[in-house]
C-alpha cells in the first residue's frame, strides 16, 4: 500500500505530495493505519501525522497554496467606537455596558473621533488610500453576544483602501538569510466588536459578558498573496509592530487585541483556485503559522484521496495542533447589508479640501495626521544597521521584543562601551536572563544604567569579563541585588582600588 508524503518548498511556493512505493498518485484507498469510517468532511490527518521528505521522487504532485487574512486589531481608545463606556481590559463581567451598548430602545450611536484618526493612521503607514466619504452599514447576524442582532461596519465604501504591507521572511538555514516580501491589502473598516460568549460546560449554560460589546475595531483585509505558515505570521508580526508603533492598537494577541482569521485553499499550478476555508479567531503568530500548515496539508491529503474540500469555518485546537469543524459554509450567510440609518457618511478633509474657517475639532485633516507619522519598524531597523553596523537579524530581534529597544539606546547613551558590544551583550546576556527569569523588559531589576555602568568597568579593564557575565549570572544570588553590586564595584573602581580588592568584592557578594 502506499506511503503519503509532503514536502513544501517555500522558495518555489510549492507544496508537494506523493504515494511512494508503487501505489497509484490518485489512489482512492485509506493510507497505512487510517480508518476509512469517518464523517462527512473529517480529515483523517489528525489521527495521522503526514510523512515530511526533503527530495523531489517520481510520481510527485505539486500544489501550490493560497492564503489570505483577515485581522482585526483592537484600536486604542478610553472609550468605545460608539458610546462612551470605558474600554478596560479584566474589567467585571458586564461592568463597562451602556444603553446603546446594551441596545436599548431610543439609543443612538456616537462616533469616536480618536477611533477614526486611528483608522486614517494605520491606513497611511500602510500606503493605502484614505477615503474622504466613507459609509457606515448594518451587518446583520444573530448571536447571544451581539445584543442588536446587527454589526456596525463599513462594507460598501470602508474609510482606507488598496494599501501594502512588506515584511521579512527566512529563506534559508542562517538567520541572515532573510526575504522581503509584500501583500496587498484591500480594505480597512471600522466595525463594532461584539460582546463574549462563557460556555459553562458543567452547568449546560452560556454566560454573556457585554464589556466588549461596542469597542473598536480595525479590521484590515489581506488579499490572498501568501502562500504558508511563516509568512502569514511574518506578516502579522509586521502588522503588529506598525500598530505599536503608532499607537493606534496595543495589539497584545494573548489580551484578544489582535485577533487573526486566515483564509486558505490549495490548487494545482496553472489550474482555478480550489475551494477555501476559514480558520478563526487564532491570538498567537505562532499558531497561525502551525494552523495554516495544517490545513494545507490536510487539504492536499483530502484532495489526493478523492474527497472534496468543504466551504467551512474550522477552529485550531493548539493542544491537539490540527483545525477542527465548526460550522458549514456551502449555503452562503445572508448578511442583509444595509447602510446604517443614524449614521451620516464620514467626511474627512486634506489642506487643499479644508472648508474656510472650519473648527479643527469638528472635522479631521488627512494631511495633518500624516506629518505627525511617528517612525515606522522598517526605518527603525534600516537606521539601526546603518548607526551601529548591526546584523539585519540583531534589528529585528530589537523590536520584536517589547521595551528592548528603549533599553538599547539607553544603554548606549550611558556607556563608552562600543556599539557592537552592546548588542552583543543586550541580545545575549541580557535577553537570556530575561528569559530565564521569565521577566519582560520592563519587569527586569537591572537597569540601563547599571548595564551602561557594567560595560564601562569592562571597557576600562577594571573587571574582566568573567567577572562581569558572573555579575548577570542568575544562578547566583538575587537578582534585585545587581545595581547594588555594581555600585559597589563602581565605588572600589572610583577609589583606585588594587584590582585584587575589588575581584575579592566580586567574589564576596557574588558567593553570599
Amino acid at each position: 500500500m502506499a506511503a503519503l508524503m509532503l514536502r513544501w518548498s517555500c522558495l518555489g511556493k510549492r507544496w508537494v505530495l506523493a504515494c511512494i512505493d508503487g501505489g497509484s498518485r490518485h489512489g482512492r484507498g485509506a493510507a497505512i493505519g487510517l480508518t476509512s469510517r469517518r464523517k462527512r468532511g473529517q480529515s483523517s490527518v489528525a489521527q495521522q501525522p503526514l510523512i515530511a521528505v526533503q527530495k523531489s521522487r517520481k510520481g510527485e504532485h505539486e500544489w501550490a497554496a493560497v492564503v489570505g487574512l483577515e485581522i482585526h486589531a483592537q484600536i486604542s481608545s478610553n472609550s468605545k467606537l460608539f458610546s462612551g463606556s470605558q474600554v478596560h481590559f479584566a474589567a467585571p463581567p458586564n461592568s463597562l455596558v451602556s444603553f446603546f451598548d446594551a441596545s436599548l430602545p431610543g439609543t443612538l450611536p456616537v462616533l469616536n473621533r480618536r477611533c477614526v484618526e486611528a483608522a486614517v493612521m494605520t491606513g497611511l503607514a500602510l500606503n493605502c488610500r484614505i477615503n474622504k466619504k466613507s459609509l457606515f452599514d448594518r451587518k446583520h447576524y444573530f448571536y447571544a453576544d451581539l445584543p442588536a442582532g446587527y454589526q456596525i461596519t463599513q462594507q460598501r465604501l470602508p474609510i482606507a483602501v488598496n494599501g501594502s504591507l512588506a515584511y521579512s521572511v527566512s529563506v534559508g538555514k542562517k538567520p541572515s538569510q532573510v526575504s522581503t516580501r509584500t501583500v496587498r491589502i484591500k480594505q480597512i473598516q471600522l466595525e463594532q466588536d461584539s460582546g463574549k460568549s462563557l460556555h459553562d460546560e458543567p452547568r449546560s449554560q452560556t454566560l454573556i459578558d457585554l464589556n466588549r460589546a461596542g469597542v473598536g475595531l480595525l479590521e484590515v483585509v489581506l488579499e490572498p498573496d501568501m502562500s504558508c505558515g511563516e509568512e502569514a505570521a511574518s506578516a502579522v508580526r509586521e502588522l503588529q509592530l506598525i500598530l505599536q508603533a503608532l499607537g493606534t492598537s496595543q495589539a497584545n494577541m494573548a489580551e484578544g487585541q489582535l485577533r487573526v482569521d486566515a483564509n486558505i485553499s490549495v490548487h494545482h499550478p496553472g489550474e482555478p483556485l480550489g475551494v477555501r476555508t476559514e480558520v478563526k479567531n487564532l491570538n498567537s503568530a505562532r499558531f497561525l503559522a502551525k494552523a495554516i500548515d495544517f490545513e494545507i496539508k490536510r487539504q492536499i491529503h483530502e484532495l489526493e484521496n478523492g474527497r472534496k474540500i468543504l466551504n467551512e469555518t474550522r477552529s485550531f485546537d493548539d493542544k491537539l495542533g490540527c483545525t477542527m469543524p465548526m460550522r458549514d459554509k456551502e449555503g452562503k450567510q445572508d448578511y442583509r447589508f444595509m447602510p446604517e440609518p443614524n449614521l451620516p457618511p464620514l467626511l474627512l478633509y486634506d489642506t487643499a479640501s479644508l472648508p474656510p474657517g472650519a473648527d479643527p475639532q469638528q472635522v479631521i485633516n488627512i494631511d495633518w495626521i500624516r506629518e505627525r507619522l511617528p517612525e515606522l519598524p522598517g526605518k527603525t531597523r534600516e537606521k539601526l544597521i546603518q548607526q551601529y553596523g548591526m546584523l539585519p537579524e540583531h534589528s529585528f530581534t530589537l523590536l520584536n521584543e517589547v521595551g528592548l529597544l528603549e533599553f538599547f539606546q539607553n544603554v548606549i547613551k550611558e556607556t563608552r562601551a562600543e556599539p557592537k558590544k552592546v548588542t552583543s551583550w543586550v541580545l545575549n546576556i541580557f535577553l537570556g536572563f530575561l528569559k530565564q527569569q521569565n521577566l519582560a523588559v520592563n519587569e527586569s531589576p537591572v537597569t540601563p544604567s547599571a548595564l551602561a555602568e557594567l560595560l564601562n568597568l569592562l571597557d576600562r579593564k577594571a573587571i574582566s569579563s568573567s567577572a562581569a557575565r558572573q555579575v548577570m549570572d542568575m544562578k547566583r544570588g538575587n537578582p534585585r541585588a545587581i545595581n547594588k553590586l555594581i555600585g559597589l564595584v563602581r565605588k572600589a573602581t572610583l577609589s583606585r582600588a588594587d584590582p585584587t580588592v575589588i575581584k575579592e568584592i566580586l567574589e564576596r557578594k557574588l558567593s553570599s
